[in-house]
């Protein structure tokens, strides 16, 4: 247990499973208390690993106040602004201010160019680009009348930093939240508010699960000489959800408080080759 967050509160959409829940326990660690909303229900149907669920969250809930922080969680979907604000409100309200947000909510959909469909686009874009923004309108506003300034951390991906082969939406999706780290950054900057993407390559989570190594597979028969666009330089080829979390919590904390519209690859190299 530590103190590099004492006393602040963390704002985390996505807070169910995986990186979302290394986050929250993370940052709970380090003394901050947690304000976690999940959609923990059926991801739209051009997804094809499995959903998280209530349960899950319930869990993160267990893991962080196992740490003796508080937590505030509630079921929300990042593309409902006025939920997201709501669970703010909330928060704020139990838990007194905020001071870090960490919108890391988002979908990854492999599919060739020619089969995505104007659905899947318009789900990948609305969750990953719409919903970060979404995230961060709901608490940035908080964290400017707090008077103490903050981190707000944007997850982005290798896919937001170079691309991902079959996955033209989830590029341009991770492209666009790469630039809302670094515009936000610019007109929150004189409140000492820091903003930052995080760009993980590959990470043990529940979205390998289902059918998304076969689809991704099947994707990647139809151009075989793209297959090797984010090869490692490190031969750990899949980090943990704790390896990004460590990079989200320097983030957070003072220990970077002069980095701010950086783009932070926690990647193995794999964006370099």
């Amino acid at each position: 247990m530590g103190d590099r967050l004492s006393g602040k509160v963390a704002f985390i959409t996505g807070a169910a499973r995986g990186q979302g829940r290394a986050h929250a326990v993370r940052m709970a660690t380090e003394g901050a208390d947690i304000i976690a909303v999940d959609i923990a229900a059926e991801l739209p149907r051009c997804v094809p690993y499995n959903s998280a669920s209530e349960a899950d969250l319930k869990e993160t809930v267990r893991l962080v106040e196992a740490t003796g922080q508080r937590i505030e969680a509630s079921v929300v979907d990042v593309r409902d602004f006025e939920g997201l604000g709501k669970a703010v409100e909330n928060g704020v309200a139990a838990l007194g201010r905020l001071d870090i947000i960490v919108a890391n909510a988002g979908i990854s959909v492999p599919e060739a160019w020619n089969e995505i469909t104007p659905e899947s686009f318009r789900d990948v874009m609305d969750i990953n680009a719409t919903g970060t923004w979404n995230t961060v309108m709901a608490g940035a506003q908080k964290i400017i009348d707090g008077g103490n300034g903050g981190s707000i951390i944007l997850i982005s991906s290798a896919a937001g930093v170079k691309m991902q082969p079959f996955m033209v939406h989830y590029t341009a999706s991770k492209h666009a939240v790469t630039g809302l780290a670094r515009a936000f950054a610019a007109e929150l900057g004189k409140h000492s508010i820091r903003v930052n993407s995080v760009h993980p390559g590959p990470v043990n989570t529940d979205m390998g699960t289902g059918e998304m190594v076969n689809n991704l597979m099947r994707a990647a028969e139809t151009n075989p000489n793209l297959n090797n666009m984010l090869t490692p330089f490190l031969p750990d080829y899949i980090a943990e959800p704790s390896d990004i979390a460590d990079a989200v919590l320097w983030l957070a904390s003072n220990e970077s408080r002069m980095v701010t519209a950086a783009q932070i690859s926690v990647d193995q190299g794999s964006t370099q080759f």
